[in-house]
This record gives structure tokens, sequence and C-alpha cells, in this order.
């Protein structure tokens, strides 16, 4: 989640003098290699030594700190990276940096939450490059009660929000009115306006075409000669202690800044270093991650290849597993076509031979009940042709004896019995 913020460009909340110098900067153009939030902060720590908007001395440019503050307004810092700004234990000046981000950039309403928790800060730092210290409390005071801030303006608080601020400051008994640690309520009233050189300022308005201070009509209306206190009379021997003073100041100044240089040279020169190992770093990083690629595909073609094997192997046990089953079938079919077969002629002898005893037994029981059945018939012919024959003789004997009535004729009739036997009674009434 990002900062509240009042919804308006950059480039309207700062001037646009101090605005085109930052980004007109050398030094600006050096932090697009920045580009993380944790870089910008190892930055302020190493380069920031004030907190003014522009360098001092005879240096025309903005300030290292304002230059990493615009770079923070184009990173949009989001709540808890504010927090880590504005708790952060390095430096002071990291922590000044997030409270003139909050000034310019945070929403007037949520000026207060943000800062009251600091506006009692015990930490001593030294805000402009005169080296006069204070505490962060104080610091931050200024900031919400001040219009102006050293040669810069900040944007306008509006009058509601600003006696609730001045409200809330008489509530916990702390002062209303600025300390002027960081300029006074007017920009003509300052002592750091009076302290710059006019070249800068001469050059900044040229180069935005503006009047010059430096010409003669201009010279007597700029702000910077006005503050400035009446030339002293001429002292030859003052003049000369002037001149060694300035030289002595100038000396100092540059070696100040040949010291600065080569400093940010070799900070240059480490960083390159830095990123030219850090390019290595990367490109061994490719070429190992292009190795494990190559190690990896030909591990998976190894696989492949693996892998077809086991299948052609497989193909092939199981093709010889089909031919040996194929052979058990047909040997199990012949045999038990061959069973069956045996099973059948068995079978048709049996039952052949079955129908033949059948028969046979049949033929003999049908030729013993005809032989029973002939058997009593032949007895009874026999029988009563030897009847006949004796009755014959009989008759031969004793005569005929159709012509008697009575009882004779019934007695030479034959009786069979229930036996099946003929029964022949001889004589008559007169037969005894």
């Amino acid at each position: 989640m990002e900062v509240q913020t009042c919804g308006k460009p950059i480039d309207s909340l700062l001037e646009k003098v101090l605005c085109m110098n930052i980004l007109s900067s050398d030094y600006f153009k050096e932090l697009y290699r920045l580009k993380t939030y944790h870089e910008v902060i190892d930055e302020i720590y190493n380069q920031v030594d004030h907190v003014e908007p522009w360098m001092t001395g005879n240096c025309r440019g903005p300030s290292t700190a304002f230059c990493l503050l615009y770079k923070f307004f184009t990173m949009k810092l989001t709540v808890k990276q504010m927090h880590g700004l504005l708790k952060h234990e390095d430096s002071p000046y990291i922590r000044a940096v997030g409270f003139l981000y909050l000034r310019y950039a945070a929403d007037p309403k949520t000026l207060w939450n943000w800062v009251e928790p600091y506006i009692k800060d015990e930490e001593e730092f030294s805000p402009g490059s005169n080296g006069r210290t204070t505490t962060m409390g104080v610091y931050v005071r200024d900031l919400l009660l001040g219009q102006y801030y050293f040669d810069t303006l900040f944007p306008r608080i509006p009058v509601p929000v600003l006696r609730q601020i001045v409200a809330h400051l008489e509530k916990m008994k702390l002062p209303t009115k600025l300390s002027g640690i960081t300029g006074e309520a007017t920009r003509h009233g300052s002592d750091d306006t009076a302290r710059r050189p006019p070249s800068v300022k001469a050059a900044l308005s040229v180069s935005f075409g503006q009047r010059a201070p430096h010409r003669a009509s201009t010279r007597d209306s700029s702000p910077v000669r006005r503050t400035l206190p009446p030339p002293p009379p001429y002292d030859k021997a003052s003049s000369d202690d002037l001149r060694t003073h300035r030289s002595q100041s100038r000396e100092y100044s540059d070696r100040e800044y040949s010291d600065r240089d080569r400093d940010r040279g070799r900070d240059r020169d480490r960083n390159r270093e830095r990123e030219r190992e850090r390019d290595s770093d990367r490109d061994r990083d490719r070429e190992r991650y292009k190795e494990r690629e190559r190690d990896r595909d030909r591990d998976r073609a190894r696989e492949r290849v693996r892998d077809k094997e086991r299948e052609r192997e497989k193909d092939r046990e199981r093709s010889s597993d089909y031919d040996r089953r194929s052979k058990y079938t047909e040997r199990d079919s012949r045999r038990d076509q061959y069973e069956s077969s045996r099973d059948g002629g068995r079978h048709y002898r049996r039952s052949r031979s079955r129908s033949r005893s059948r028969s046979r037994s049949r033929s003999r029981s049908l030729q013993a009940g005809a032989a029973l059945h002939l058997s009593p018939q032949r007895d009874v012919n026999k029988d009563r042709t030897s009847a006949s024959s004796n009755l014959a003789k009989l008759r031969d004997l004793y005569g005929d004896m159709s012509e008697q009535k009575g009882d004779a004729s019934m007695d030479r009739i034959p009786r069979i019995d229930n036996g099946g036997e003929e029964v022949i009674r001889l004589g008559g009434s007169r037969w005894k």
C-alpha cells in the first residue's frame, strides 16, 4: 500500500528551478543504476552529510540529499518503507529525507499522524552545512510550521490543517514558532540565503530566462544584495587579510571538493567493479544454468532410450509368451481331440457289444418262450393220436356203439379235464 499523497505531480510540488536542476544534474542521472529501496538508503548513508536543497560553496547544482529525495519520489514509497525510513537507526539523514518526503508528497491531513510519534525525538544532527545541531523533534516541528526551507519553498498546508497542528502542539506544551534551524519565516530574512554566493543565483536565474542579478539595474533590487551588510571602509591591511582568508578558504574548499571528487570517483569505480562482478556472476550463473539444462536434456534422452529398450524387451517377452501359449493351446487341443476320439470309439464299441448282447438275450428268450408254448400242443396231439388209435382198436374188438342212446352215448363222449388230457370211458350200461 502506497503512502497517501496529495495527488499533485512532483514537478508542481518542487520549485521549478530546483526541479529542473535536479533532472539535469549528472549525479541524478547516475542514480538510474539504483533500482531498489535499500540501494537508495545505502547511497544516503554513504553520501549525504546535510539536507539542504543546494550544494554549498561555489558548486552550482542541487544537493545530494534532494537528488535522492527525488529518486524516492519516482519510486512511490509504500507505508512499510516509509516506517522503515522514519525509524532507521544508522543515520539521522535517512530519517530527515523521510520527513522531507512526507512534507512534500503526503496528504496534509495525514501529516500529524505520521510525525506525532517523533515530535519529541531527541536525536541530534546538523540539517544544514553550517554545523548547527538540533534535535529531530525540533526539525520536524520546523517542517510543519515553516513555509520556507533554506533556499526553497514547501507546498502550502491548508490553514485549517495548520491550525489543528498548532492546537496539537499546544496540548503537548511544545513551542508553536519556528526555531530558525531551517531558515526564517520569509526567504529574504534567511541568513542562509544571504550566505549563498550570488553567482549561483545569477547562473540559475539566467539559465531559466530571468534577469540576472549581477546587472547594474537589478543589483540593488537583488534579495542577495539587499540582505548583505554595507561594505566597510577600505583598509589595506584588512584587504590583505581578506585576500589571504579568501585564498585559504578557496584552497580549503578546493581540497574539500577534490577529496569529495576523489571519494566519489572511488565510489564510482567500486560500483563499476561491483557491477562487473555482478555481471560476471550473472554470466557464470547463466552458463551453469545452461550446463544444467544440457545435462538434464542428456539425462532425459538417455531415459527415453532406456524406456524404448524396456518397451522393446517387454514386447519381445510378450510375443514369446504368446507363442508359448499358442503352442501349449495347440497341444492341448490335439490331446483333447485324441482323447475325445478314443472315448468315442470305446463308447461305440461298448454300445455295439451291449446291443449285440441284448439282441442275443432277446432271441434266446423268444426261442425259450416258443419252445415252452409248442411243447404242450405236441403232447396233446400225441395223446389225441394215441387215443384215436386205441378207439379204433376198441371198435374193431367190441363193435360200433353209436346206435345206442342214453347213457351209452354220453359215456362214449370223451371228456377233457382241466389239465388238457382226454379221458375215454369204455363200455356202457352193459359194460361191466
